[in-house]
């Protein structure tokens, strides 16, 4: 496929025969290096004056400023970045490949250690090797040293399109986006060894299923040629993992991808890692308590030991015990309605008071109802760390019934400024129960609720084998990691989130 080069690209290009009559390969295979710039300017002490180490460095040209026979530059590798001193005198016929040098290339250089006279820390270089030509310059912003020292960048990529389609340039170029990967790493990191050290397990269970369910979401659908079967991406690892308690495995987990062929917004992607844990003879109470812990672990971690983040100029604090609230009270008080109580017309119309498109409100019903009362008169209020607790049985099928109430179950949601990021149950372990639940969805699908579960007699087979009193806990990474390092949109924490192709 043909493609129309920019002048800057023709006039890089321009420079590979050049390279070629220099017998030098622009695109190398390996270099030793002994240090990262971190490191190396770490070794240097001022007392070593011009004689510093020798070292070997590697990364992209990020500066040049040629003048005549010498010239300065900086060098940037994942670590930060180091100022290079380039002589020809010191270079001899390695100098004739400097003239053929553009920015962003990627350069091995050798040399010793010194301090310059306007104070920093500089490699003089003895030795310099291209490693990597870069054909297509990087969209860098320019940057200022202010007075004080700090660095002040302006220009480079704005357009969010641009930054998340071309997460490599982005990623080049702006050291605050790589700081967000290595905080979603450090995340997980954490998690995992947070459920290792309280003896959980961590299992993979299967991405392609022959029936989904744990969640209320519609599937995608492939096709096993062999087989000659239809298969659905998961949309969750519940029923799986639960299978794995039946097992006797007591306590396990799975951090993994998930997939629901829905819409996509701030919040939502249609692939996205989910961490799921149950534990046996544990109950709802059991993962709240796991979920503080947890949580506060996770904002030490991001905030260098603090329990408070400041998001979108609100301070929240996430010293334990979170704020509780019930789901019906929580609803009544911001509707004047008891969801338990109130016809459907009434909520309907409620709604519709509230905004709510008059022709989509009058096709709500039953579980779908319910969520949307939640949205609109309590999901908005709760700024706070907050679980909201004891939900209505229609909207829970999983779950278990609630001890004290029949018309309840024993849930509760995590929200932080009005999201959820984690939701937990007692899990139901009653087998006439679940086969009850699932025709019951059945039964919604029916209606036209494409959400609707399907009918999994294994899992019921399974329960049928006795599952131990369980308590369960979902949680959304990328929406956590949204919150830690304080990014406004799920694309900003995916690496390579659902993008239609180019044109």
């Amino acid at each position: 496929m043909s493609e129309e080069r920019s002048f800057v690209e023709e006039a890089r290009r321009a420079k590979l025969p050049a390279l070629a009559a220099l017998g030098l390969n622009p695109f190398g295979y390996r270099f030793d290096r002994t240090h990262r710039t971190r490191e190396a300017l770490a070794l240097y002490r001022d007392e070593m004056g011009e004689a510093g180490p020798v070292v070997r460095i590697a990364g992209r040209l990020e500066s040049w400023r040629p003048k005549g026979k010498v010239g300065f530059g900086h060098l940037e590798d994942a670590t930060g970045r180091i100022q290079i001193y380039l002589r020809a005198d010191q270079l001899g016929e390695a100098w004739n490949l400097v003239p053929l040098l553009d920015l962003d290339d990627h350069l091995g250089i050798t040399g010793r250690l010194m301090r310059t006279r306007a104070g920093e820390i500089t490699v003089r270089a003895t030795a310099v090797e291209l490693l990597a030509k870069s054909l297509r310059p990087l969209p860098r912003p320019k940057r200022e040293v202010l007075e004080d020292g700090t660095v002040r960048s302006h220009g480079g990529v704005a357009d969010p399109e641009f930054r998340t389609r071309q997460r490599y340039a982005d990623l080049a170029v702006h050291p605050e986006v790589r700081e967000v990967f290595r905080l979603r790493s450090r995340v997980v990191t954490r998690i995992r060894s947070f459920l290792d050290q309280r003896d959980f397990l961590e299992v993979e269970t299967p991405v392609l299923q022959t029936l989904y369910g744990g969640a209320a979401a519609r599937p995608f659908v492939t096709h096993h040629n062999a087989l000659d079967l239809p298969l659905y991406l998961r949309i969750a690892d519940e029923l799986y993992l639960k299978r794995l308690i039946v097992g006797g495995l007591e306590r396990v987990y799975e951090i993994g991808h998930d997939f629901r062929n829905e819409g996509m917004d701030r919040a939502h992607n249609p692939e996205f890692t989910m961490l799921e844990l149950y534990q046996a003879y544990a109950d709802y109470h059991d993962m709240m308590e796991l979920a503080e812990a947890l949580v506060a672990d996770l904002v030490r971690e991001a905030s260098a030991g603090g329990s408070r983040l400041t998001r979108g100029g609100v301070e929240l604090d996430f010293t334990r015990p979170f704020r509780r609230v019930r789901f019906v009270e929580g609803i009544r008080e911001g509707s004047g309605l008891d969801v338990l109580t109130a016809s459907e017309d009434d909520l309907r119309r409620r709604l519709r008071e509230a905004g709510a498109p008059p022709e989509e409100a009058s096709s709500w019903a039953g579980a779908k109802l319910l969520d949307e009362m939640f949205a609109a008169f309590l999901e908005p209020r709760l700024v706070q760390p907050t679980f909201v607790v004891d939900y209505p049985k229609p909207i829970s099928p999983l779950a278990k019934v609630h001890r004290d109430d029949p018309r309840l179950t024993e849930r509760f949601e995590l929200l932080v400024q009005g999201r959820e990021y984690a939701n937990a149950y007692s899990e139901l372990n009653d087998p006439d129960d679940q086969r009850a639940r699932f025709e019951d969805q059945l039964r919604q699908r029916a209606a036209g609720n494409e959400e609707a579960q399907p009918f999994d007699a294994d899992y019921i087979r399974a329960l049928e084998y006795g599952m131990p009193p369980t308590g369960g806990m979902g949680v959304g990474i990328d929406r956590l990691v949204m919150l830690l390092a304080d990014q406004p949109s799920i694309r900003d924490v995916i690496l390579f989130p659902s993008m239609r192709p180019e044109d």
